[in-house]
């Protein structure tokens, strides 16, 4: 088996029975922000494009570059598509011309001669959201798990398929907080140190319980090459962004396992697997630039800012006029408040009104009343700056998941006075009827936190209230509180309140004596 790097989560694989294309990527994506580091441009698209299959993660832009097919992925491709919950991904690709679908089954493994493969999605609401999913793939000569950003629940189930010798697996950011957020530098820079680690712990949390002999960190850091977002390359100028890098990484991981072996997983590496042999060969950048690309990092990045404006001209020059403030808020409301009416969890939620200031519309979204309409000058807890012709192309293409445009585009400033609100993200990541029905079914069937577990000297809910991980997996106490490594969630267990967003609390008993520890201990 080989596998050729093409990028952010871009892979190449070629196996005993044919090859498959996995998120091609060039760019720029997410309104001209992003561009896969480091450059990928010069790769042979053209051949990488007449693989026997593509697989599309999820619809995320930097996963799903229409673009880039358009110019290079015949339309014939078997389509491996992941099954999720509703069919916005495979709209998507309908629309570009891709109709040789092969539907997947969850956890399901399929044959095509010696190739065997499986597509695990997830379906929460913040997976992708509602689609997020990894690929499995063994051909009798090697296996590997091509994770990229998804984060799994089951890892039994997903490690049945086979054990996987070569690992590919996100280790950067793909947010927003707290690059574009309201708050004193000090706090910035401390919320990014916060972030960077929960980062590193989560991609820790997998590498150790897939126990994969090779690991290859992938899926970003992104190149932020826009003027103004360019300080946030990396761990920023200022030291308050989040986005590692594959070196640095691999360092990190060196130091909790020194017995693992890391690679450097760029355009390019080519990695050859064969029954339990690997050779990894860098073809697109010599070892010289690979060192310039990453020990001269700002030079780099700064080079690549200077040659490639134009694209980011262009991709400026796509975008929808302005539209008049009027005409933009009766949109707005036409589009927003039927769905709002549905969205009754979601509106508990949030509890209140959020503020939109878009060009010259300043406009409150009333989640209690359902109801969108101008700011009268009223408190608000949550509220965010966005330009008006983001906003206006948003509506010009109707895209439903404001996450996979305007957020990680960063190009927008948010503010809070409280806590993380999940709900507020969830509504605008979810902007169709088929999402918000389909989110709305998902929480009332979360509700369901009847099971126990001891961990330690406590008896908690089995089911993390966020994602419904196993507590008895994921789960750490120290100090009276308890994190859920999968996305370094806390809860303070005496209260059983939860530490990082509103809502969500946790059912906690403190275990008394060993004589209720016997008699409350779950069965195996």
């Amino acid at each position: 088996m080989r596998i050729t790097g093409l990028g952010h989560a871009g892979m190449f694989i070629e196996t005993a029975g044919g090859s498959i294309l996995c998120d091609p990527v060039v760019g720029p994506t997410f309104f001209g922000s992003w561009f896969p580091f480091p450059d990928n441009r010069a790769l042979d698209w053209e051949r990488f494009g007449k693989a026997d299959f593509l697989y599309i993660s999820h619809r995320h832009r930097d996963h799903f570059d229409p673009a880039l097919m358009e110019r290079h992925v015949p339309k014939d491709i078997k389509v491996l598509l992941p099954e999720y919950p509703t069919d916005d991904l495979e709209t998507d690709l309908r629309k570009l011309g891709y109709d040789n679908i092969v539907y997947t089954q969850a956890g399901v493994p399929l044959e095509f001669g010696p190739l065997k493969v499986m597509v695990t999605p997830l379906r929460a609401p913040s997976d992708g959201p509602i689609g997020d999913s990894s690929l499995s793939v063994d051909d009798g000569t090697a296996s590997i798990l091509n994770q990229n950003d998804s984060h799994p629940l089951d890892l039994e189930k997903l490690m049945s398929f086979s054990k996987p010798e070569a690992y590919f697996t996100q280790v950067s950011g793909a947010i927003w907080w707290p690059m574009v957020y309201d708050l004193p530098q000090d706090a910035k820079q401390n919320f990014a140190r916060l972030k960077r680690e929960a980062q590193n712990k989560r991609a820790m949390y997998y590498i150790e319980k897939i126990d994969a002999e090779h690991v290859f960190p992938m899926a970003g850091p992104p190149m932020f090459l826009r003027e103004e977002l360019f300080r946030y390359n990396g761990y920023g100028l200022d030291d308050d962004a989040i986005f590692t890098d594959q070196r640095q990484f691999l360092e990190h991981m060196a130091e909790l396992r020194p017995e693992q072996k890391g690679y450097l997983f760029l355009p390019g590496t080519q990695v050859d697997l064969n029954n339990g042999e690997i050779e990894v060969t860098q073809t697109l950048y010599t070892d010289a630039e690979i060192e310039r690309i990453f020990g001269d990092k700002w030079s780099y990045l700064a080079e690549q800012r200077d040659t490639r404006q134009d694209e980011i001209r262009a991709e400026e020059a796509s975008r929808a006029a302005v539209l008049p403030p009027d005409e933009m808020l009766a949109a707005l409301k036409e589009w927003w408040e039927p769905l709002l009416r549905r969205a009754r969890t979601i509106r508990n939620g949030v509890g209140g009104p959020v503020r939109f200031t878009i060009g010259e519309l300043d406009m409150v979204a009333d989640f209690p009343k359902a109801k969108l309409r101008e700011y009268d000058g009223e408190d608000v807890e949550f509220w965010y700056t966005i330009p008006a012709d983001l906003v206006s192309t948003n509506i010009r293409d109707h895209e439903i998941d404001w996450s996979n445009s305007i957020f990680l585009s960063m190009q927008f400033q948010a503010g809070r006075k409280g806590k993380f609100n999940e709900f507020i993200y969830t509504f605008l990541k979810c902007l169709s009827r088929d999402r918000i029905e389909y989110v709305e079914n998902w929480y009332a069937e979360q509700s369901d936190t009847s099971e126990d577990a001891q961990l330690g000297d406590w008896i908690v809910q089995r089911r993390c209230p966020h994602l419904r991980a196993d507590l008895t997996k994921t789960g750490k106490i120290e100090d009276g509180v308890l994190t859920c490594s999968l996305h370094d969630w806390k809860w303070d267990l005496a209260s059983g309140r939860c530490l990082t967003t509103q809502g969500h609390p946790i059912r906690a008993t403190q275990v008394e004596d060993d004589l209720h520890r016997d008699a409350t201990q779950p069965a195996a």
